[in-house]
């Protein structure tokens, strides 16, 4: 079954999950049959659906006629045979139980056709022993999803030993089209990547309470303003409940061994049946409707390192076992899990030898095997970091297509160098924009980027189309369009301003690459355009999508449907271009001031800003949220207070972002 095969979908289970997962499917287009076993079950899902389509539509975020086209391709069903007998694709979301889901594919295997993809929800169980239930385990993967499905980013898309690149393609390719960001699992581990953090760290917070090490609100102030996690360890286990953490712990534990033992405490609060949020007490009281009450203030350096320690240990663990690369593993856990960095990039931060001095140090106090520091963390700490060597060591980079410089003022400089080619953007010029902007996102010394194009005849005139002729192939011109997306996308995601000064020609990819700035000074000598439909094209590097960001639906149509040529003046209008600069000023200049002026700024709200504003785009409500985690993790700064000093005396503050 390939991606451009798939019409239909069944899910199995009207759950939370279940119900959220066919809600995706069903906005994005697809036939969806929801089966569970009794009508009730059914019915409360589909209820759970058109209550939440509700919600989207008065917040404007579709019209009602798209949520009731979206509802209409959604058929309530209790029968097993007439949900599966003619679909393409089956996402099980059933209880998280191998006995339960394997009588699931028993069944399944007997009714649905051969073609058809099965992917199950699973969140930690082996996606290869449920595979050998069927008679296709090449067509079987994980396809694992987070709740909300309809508000969280990320799917898992888990390989089994025996399933093939082309189910993992399709179902990557599926989980593109739900308008979701699908992260490679490699090999079937339990807990596959975020569960494989987030659970033992839970379970290393229980610990710390039970020895008698810190208190539960110790550690939550440490993991939420001191690490800066979007909820404290407790805090998180009382949302997901603790029975669901337990059920986990206790599979990894008969799959991996003693280092994953669950926490007596957990086990007592399980017993208790003092589960969270759900029985109204976990290890926080929500019957009077408060909830979790941390201290900003409580937090401790030494609780600190042993949480990120752990972190730091599981991800060595990952990659030891070939799970997944250093890279996805961060992108999977800051968009599955909602942290500020993903965990290898925040033990480097914190530094790995320290982290492995933690965990050699419990080791020898307490003799428990899960602080034997695994080897790749060892060899990790002495090379400098999970990401040594890759463009955050401050050596020089030899790029052919782009280069980096040094203004001052704490602006790093990034020009694309190919005047002779009106910087037009090649593979090449993508594999070099993409360590370049990364080095500058690691460098400390850096807090703005200044984007711009060598000479004055243009930014970057878009696509080489000469080099790119090569990705006529429709596939290879899929994974060129994915490039250019993930790779402008840097400079949308990293954690500092970033201004473009743009002078010439700023046309197709190259203005797709300057939306990703975060603002933009032109000279009014300057020329913009979207004209791949001239072309017959599309844009493909994010213009359909961030343009309308930043000049509205309709501009954004306007711009892309007529491919004309606009100038500075037009844009500025239009809302895309900050500022104009008139023939006697030097556009570059002044967008260096601007990123200057920028970079004095407070480092930690500027990059918590910038995250709670995307996050926003795509969801108000977990905007808000992330809105909310932010400025209860900022407040605490020394930032906050070198900005109140200064207020108070009159004078400029000097921000240093701690």
């Amino acid at each position: 079954m390939e991606f451009e095969d798939i019409e239909s979908i069944a899910v199995l289970g009207a759950g939370n999950m279940g119900h959220g997962i066919a809600e995706v499917a069903a906005l994005a287009g697809y036939e969806v049959a929801l089966r569970d076993i009794k009508e009730e079950f059914v019915q409360n899902g589909y209820e759970q659906i058109e209550w939440s389509l509700g919600k989207l539509a008065e917040k404007d975020r579709l019209s009602e006629e798209e949520a009731d086209a979206a509802l209409d391709r959604i058929e309530p069903l209790v029968d097993f045979e007439t949900a599966v007998e003619d679909v393409d694709v089956v996402i099980e979301a059933v209880p998280e139980q191998m006995s339960i889901k394997k009588d699931v594919y028993g069944e399944l295997e007997e009714y649905a056709p051969d073609r058809t993809i099965f992917a199950t929800n699973t969140s930690s169980l082996s996606v290869t022993e449920l595979s050998e239930v069927t008679e296709r385990p090449e067509q079987f993967c994980g396809m694992h999803f987070f709740n909300p499905p309809i508000r969280m980013p990320l799917v898992e898309v888990i390989s089994g030993a025996h399933t093939s690149e082309e189910t993992l393609d399709a179902i990557e390719q599926l989980a593109e089209a739900f308008d979701k960001t699908p992260v490679r699992v490699r090999k079937d581990s339990p807990g596959f990547i975020v569960n494989r953090i987030l659970v033992p760290l839970m379970n290393e917070a229980a610990w710390m309470v039970h020895d008698g090490d810190a208190t539960v609100r110790e550690v939550d102030s440490t993991a939420k303003f001191d690490v800066g996690l979007p909820m404290g360890a407790f805090e998180l286990g009382d949302q997901v409940g603790h029975d669901v953490t337990l059920h986990v712990l206790e599979y990894m534990h008969e799959v991996l061994g003693e280092p994953y033992a669950p926490c007596p405490l957990l086990e007592e609060t399980v017993e208790n049946e003092e589960l969270g949020k759900k029985t109204g007490k976990g290890f926080y009281d929500y019957e009077d409707g408060e909830g979790a009450d941390i201290p900003a203030d409580a937090g401790s350096e030494t609780i600190e390192n042993r949480l990120l320690a752990v972190m730091a240990n599981e991800v060595a663990k990952l990659l030891e076992n070939d799970v997944a690369p250093v890279e996805d593993i961060d992108e999977a856990v800051v968009l599955g899990g909602g942290y500020p960095d993903g965990p290898a990039k925040l033990a480097d931060d914190a530094g790995l030898e320290t982290l492995v001095e933690t965990l050699d140090g419990l080791h020898e106090e307490t003799g428990a095997a899960r602080y034997a520091v695994n080897d790749v963390l060892r060899e990790a700490a002495e090379e400098g970091g999970f990401y040594a060597g890759e463009g955050g060591d401050g050596g020089e980079l030899d790029l052919e297509t782009v280069r980096i410089e040094y203004p001052g003022e704490m602006v790093g400089k990034l020009v694309i160098d190919r005047p002779h080619r009106m910087n037009t953007i090649s593979p090449q010029v993508m594999d070099d924009l993409e360590v370049a902007i990364e080095r500058l996102t690691d460098d400390e010394d850096v807090r703005a980027i200044l984007l711009v194009g060598e000479g004055d005849r243009a930014f970057c005139a878009g696509a080489d189309v000469q080099a790119t002729a090569a990705n006529a192939d429709p596939i290879e011109a899929v994974e060129f369009s994915r490039k250019g997306q993930q790779t402008f996308g840097l400079l949308e995601e990293c954690p500092m301003p970033v201004v473009a000064g743009i002078d010439g020609y700023t046309l197709g990819g190259g203005m797709e690459l300057a939306t990703c700035a975060d603002l933009r000074v032109a000279s009014e000598r300057s020329t913009f355009g979207q004209p791949e439909h001239d072309l017959g094209l599309l844009p493909g590097w994010g213009g359909t999508q961030r343009l309308q960001r930043i000049v509205g639906m309709g501009r954004a149509k306007e711009i892309i449907f007529t491919a004309d040529h606009y100038d500075a003046e037009t844009m500025h209008d239009f809302g895309f271009v900050n500022e104009v600069v008139d023939a006697d000023e030097d556009a570059e200049e002044r967008a260096f001031e601007l990123a200057a002026d920028l970079a004095a700024g407070p480092p930690i709200a500027q990059r918590y800003t910038k995250r709670a504003m995307h996050v926003g785009w795509e969801d108000v409500d977990a905007g808000l949220e992330a809105e909310a985690s932010a400025f209860g993790h900022v407040v605490g700064t020394d930032d906050v207070m070198e900005g109140v000093r200064a207020f108070m005396a009159d004078e400029e503050p000097e921000f240093e972002g701690k």
